[in-house]
């Protein structure tokens, strides 16, 4: 008697004899994904990665809502508030949930003459959502006070005069506020070095990979003087040729400029392996004989091929970017005040007196620290990812 088969039973194997395993529908989908699915899928079960993305997109989140996040001017001084530690946010009273912080009253000490600050217990500032500020433009497109948080309207008070969450510098400006639009200048710095240096890689690794013979040699020859100079002795004669009247914008993309144009030889040799791989591959052929131009080859034909591996290089370079703008103008040769960046907010935590006395000037390292690691364990995801073969 013949056996009625399903047709939702499982399909057998003709070879042996056993039901297809569960996980045939899985391997099916990877065998027909393509590249950046397959990249995407892999990169996805990197845990460390993936919570390394969200950290810096929160850090990105910061750098464009800079304004908004810091609820004082980051460029007023009050000498009277010089060098005030970090204040406490008590959210709990017995009122309930009310939060506030205490007034800060400034003293000087009888006997080291040093400025001393005590809390009211009695005074309390309310602290609320979407508060008043000082005014600013949002996203550059319309000007409006309002900020995350800030004081209470029926306070008495505005917040530059009350909150100090991680207290003052020197000369009594509120460094949270600092740190915020510090934020957005050290990583738009990191993204537009990025940027030049993978153009200038990508066209110069390129051309040398693709035509080869004396240009290839030049290039080559060229990259090796490049990584040959030592890097602070070069920062330091490509900074002091900076004219000193130049503006904070003119030293800005200066900077940037400069940290671009040492960067980009490690992807420049990346990318001319790549290509000396791929151009006589049939398909860089049948450009060429479509009557496509070499520009039009590199960047239309074969860096698509090997465009996740650029990416994965670009996320490892930025951490190196961003180290490297902090690096010059923490020792005074990058971008210098009144420009607020990382390096320039750490300059006055450079001396032992500092940790002493204002340990937290240093919490401007913390933000740094934990950016740097993001990036590198998101760049390790992305490169693992990269080659889902492998």
């Amino acid at each position: 008697m013949d056996t009625m088969i399903s047709p939702d039973a499982p399909v057998a194997d003709p070879i042996a004899g056993l039901p297809e395993p569960e996980g045939s529908e899985t391997e099916e989908r990877i065998a027909v994904a393509t590249q950046w699915q397959l990249m995407s899928m892999r990169f996805r079960k990197h845990r460390l990665a993936m919570a390394s993305l969200i950290i810096v997109i929160l850090f990105y989140l910061i750098a464009i809502f800079a304004n908004f996040l810091a609820y004082a001017d980051p460029f007023k001084t009050e000498a009277y508030r010089s060098l005030m530690p970090p204040q406490k946010v008590i959210l709990w009273d017995d009122d309930g949930f009310n939060p506030h912080v205490l007034a800060v009253e400034g003293a000087r000490d009888p006997v080291s003459f040093k400025r001393i600050y005590k809390t009211d217990p009695d005074h309390k500032i309310p602290l609320r959502l979407f508060a008043h500020g000082y005014e600013y433009k949002f996203l550059g497109l319309f000007r409006t006070d309002r900020h995350l948080i800030g004081v209470a309207d029926d306070a008495g008070v505005t917040a530059e005069e009350s909150i100090f969450l991680m207290g003052t510098d020197l000369l009594g400006r509120d460094l949270f506020s600092r740190l915020m639009r510090a934020t957005r200048i050290s990583l738009s710095v990191g993204l537009v070095g990025v940027a030049l240096s993978m153009f200038l890689g990508v066209l110069l690794g390129g051309i040398s990979g693709l035509y080869g013979g004396v240009i290839d040699i030049t290039i080559q020859r060229l990259i090796e003087i490049t990584r040959s100079i030592p890097t602070i002795p070069l920062w330091m004669g490509l900074a002091a040729a900076m004219p000193r009247d130049w503006s904070v914008v003119k030293i800005y993309f200066a900077i940037t400029l400069i940290i671009s144009l040492i960067g980009w030889t490690d992807l420049a040799r990346v990318v001319r392996g790549r290509f000396l791989s791929l151009r006589n591959e049939d398909f860089v052929l049948a450009a060429e004989l479509a009557g496509a131009g070499q520009l039009r080859i590199i960047f239309r034909h074969m860096v698509p091929s090997f465009l996740s591996h650029i990416i994965a290089a670009m996320t490892l370079a930025l951490p190196a970017m961003i180290i490297s703008e902090t690096a010059l103008s923490f020792l005074g040769l990058g971008l210098r005040p009144p420009a607020i960046s990382w390096g320039v907010l750490l300059q006055d935590a450079q001396n032992i007196q500092t940790m002493a006395n204002t340990p937290w000037l240093l919490l401007v390292a913390v933000p740094v620290i934990i950016v740097i690691l993001a990036f590198n364990f998101l760049g390790d995801g992305l490169r693992d990812a990269a080659d889902p073969y492998g």
